[in-house]
């Protein structure tokens, strides 16, 4: 039977290092057989950028119509949502692509209507994909914060998740991206042990325990200040942490919860990573409503 979205809805997350696609049901969830994941050099031409891109896109469209397929995508900022062009510069990501209009660009390379192209902030697109998922009251007020190469945060009110881009707010003696991201664990591990760290993964099998511990100590310090403003301003009940440090979040939450002021701010690790910004990104096509019970049950296996 066919949804009505015609063919297909296809969501999809742009990373700092990667692109995730997946068709997406009617009811709003993954169809897991179709996730494809693809590593992408950020740091590349525009044209390396956006081939890899379209030859992951290219296959989700190879067997439809090409008119009749809808495209919504998380895309990290700055980015002009509504007319999809990109303003990323100097974040090391994505420079190349600074000033062009990825919407007509994706449109006219795999034969897809622009107007069905559709771009998200990855933040909000990732707070709105867990909201459905977990069927969240609207009454409820709450924030997310997706901690990876860069760091990107959203607001939910009455139901309704936009971007806050508190990124570039003073925390310390910087911005708070540049004391919650990737960047800040590699520059603080060379400065303690005069070492180059990969990733933050890389940070977990260090054998020096001590090193180990002060450094993820001194970030979920970092993390709680960033939270206590954060919720305070929004009067948050709940906050959601996603992206792949927060995939470490149970080595460094008790660090965290000891300078969170707020002791009834209830803070939760993502379920559904990057899961979420595909269903949010998708759910662009749809002014509001949440999954029903099924579709819950089957997006959270």
């Amino acid at each position: 039977m066919r949804n009505k979205f015609s063919e297909k809805l296809i969501g999809v997350d742009i990373g700092g290092s990667h692109i995730t696609v997946a068709e997406l049901s009617e009811g709003y969830f993954i169809k897991e057989e179709t996730l494809k994941r693809e590593k992408v050099d950020s740091l590349g031409t525009a044209e390396s950028i956006l081939n890899v891109w379209i030859e992951v896109l290219a296959d989700f469209i190879q067997v439809v119509d090409p008119k009749q397929v809808k495209i919504g995508i998380a895309m990290p900022g700055p980015f002009d949502y509504a007319e999809g062009i990109s303003y990323i510069k100097d974040l090391n990501k994505y420079d190349a692509l600074y000033g062009m209009n990825i919407k007509d660009l994706l449109a006219e390379r795999l034969l897809v209507l622009p107007s069905n192209i559709s771009f998200r902030n990855d933040a909000e697109a990732f707070l709105h994909g867990e909201m459905l998922a977990l069927g969240m009251p609207t009454d409820v007020k709450i924030i997310g914060v997706t901690i990876g190469t860069g760091l990107g945060s959203a607001k939910s009110v009455n139901g309704t998740s936009s971007d806050v881009f508190r990124a570039i707010l003073p925390l310390n003696d910087g911005i708070a991206e540049d004391y919650i991201s990737t960047r800040w664990f590699q520059k603080r591990y060379t400065e303690l042990c005069g070492k180059q760290l990969k990733n933050v993964e890389a940070l977990l099998l260090e054998g020096d325990e001590a090193l180990k511990e002060r450094i993820f100590s001194e970030f979920g310090v970092n993390l709680a200040a960033f939270l206590n403003e954060f919720s305070k301003e929004e009067k948050a009940d709940v906050v959601i942490v996603g992206g792949n440090i927060a995939k470490c979040m149970g080595v460094f939450k008790c660090f965290m919860m000891e300078h969170i002021e707020n002791k009834k701010l209830l803070i939760y690790q993502s379920k559904l990573w990057e899961y979420a910004a595909l269903v949010g990104a998708g759910h662009s096509f749809k002014q509001s409503g949440f999954l029903t019970k099924k579709a819950q049950e089957i997006q959270l296996k």
